[in-house]
């Protein structure tokens, strides 16, 4: 189980007891590893605590920013099971979905998530949208909500692709590589809650411009053969 997280002191708590209590729920063992991506508050402080107490606890730590593709990478490279579960450490999920997503890794390879309900402003909604359907025309991935942070998904598979993306088109591309691969997909509805605490940055310019730059990059990898 990991969870990518920037400046999310006010919110890791929460989250690694709700993702603590899933694990113990739906899985019959697992790890936490939490990737502290350059925060500059005390999230790696209370990771660090956590883990003193519960030895299933890990820390990633960035020594500055490397952007949301990085911290996906080195939770993925940390990780030792052979399914693999992904979320935010911004208790915008409600864990109690995953009761839905675990019988169906049995026949799939890949189980993700589509926010049934943004919670966001309606500038954020219309560019996932626009987003939704640049990727699905462009590299032939008809994913409802393909940059959603709750995705389920067999290890060995992701041994079997190189991810480059550093920043938010890391999704895209872990998607693309992974059904050009042939990969079993399905999507399910989650609830997505709206951020009490601390702050959104999918939604700052620079990190939408990054997006756009990869996805030019990377074009000429993820055309399906």
């Amino acid at each position: 189980m990991v969870l990518p997280a920037h400046d999310e002191a006010d919110n890791i708590d929460t989250c690694l007891d709700a993702v603590t209590k899933a694990g113990e729920r739906f899985f019959a063992d697992h790890e936490i590893i939490v990737v502290d991506d350059g925060s500059t508050d005390a999230t790696a402080e209370r990771v660090l605590r956590r883990a003193e107490l519960d030895p299933r606890v890990r820390l990633v730590q960035h020594a500055t920013n490397r952007g949301y593709g990085e911290a996906l990478r080195s939770g993925f490279a940390t990780a030792s099971y052979d399914l693999l579960f992904f979320t935010d450490a911004d208790n915008q999920f409600d864990l109690d979905d995953l009761a839905r997503f675990t019988p169906l890794i049995a026949d799939h390879d890949v189980v993700a998530g589509y926010r049934l309900n943004r919670q966001e402003g309606w500038r954020r909604r219309a560019g996932a949208h626009a987003w939704n359907r640049l990727v699905a025309l462009v590299f032939r991935v008809p994913f409802r909500d393909i940059d959603c942070a709750f995705k389920l998904i067999r290890r060995p598979l992701l041994d079997a692709i190189e991810l480059r993306a550093t920043g938010a088109m890391v999704n895209t591309e872990l998607i693309t590589r992974l059904v050009h691969r042939g990969a079993r997909t399905i999507e399910l509805g989650v609830v997505h809650l709206p951020r009490t605490v601390g702050e959104a940055s999918g939604g700052d310019l620079r990190v939408i411009a990054r997006a756009f730059r990869e996805l030019v990059a990377l074009y000429p990898s993820l055309r399906r053969p």
